[in-house]
């Protein structure tokens, strides 16, 4: 029988610490989503979420779940983690872009006076 990475290295916060943590920084980033009106600071909250999702898949993959077949439960989860790092830094690059793209056409960032896709 294999030994796997939990027997090896116990896990000393509990996984339920790392779903609140993670719960708590969901809500902080759903709530600047809504609550700001610049577009840059709703960016910045949209990849507080994503993070909070990193967290997420980080602890389910440290908490010894059971191995999928070949590949150990726990690559699947790191490498669940390292993909979506890539989309969110590819979804920052392409949003900035955007928004410095409106910036100069209409010299603000405000979300509430960006009227471009209205008829």
């Amino acid at each position: 029988m294999a030994l796997r990475f939990s027997d090896i290295f116990p896990p000393i916060v509990p996984l339920s610490h790392y779903l609140l943590f993670s719960a708590i920084l969901f809500a902080i980033g759903l709530y600047g989503v809504l609550a700001r009106r610049n577009a840059i600071g709703m960016l910045l909250s949209i990849e507080l979420m994503l993070n909070a999702v990193n967290v997420n898949l980080a602890a389910f993959s440290r908490s010894g779940l059971p191995d999928t077949g070949a590949v150990p439960a726990q690559i699947v989860g790191q490498l669940f983690v390292i993909f979506l790092i890539t989309v969110a830094v590819a979804e920052a690059a392409v949003g900035l872009a955007i928004i410095v793209a409106i910036f100069k056409l209409r010299k603000t960032v405000l979300a509430d006076e960006l009227t471009l896709l209205r008829g």
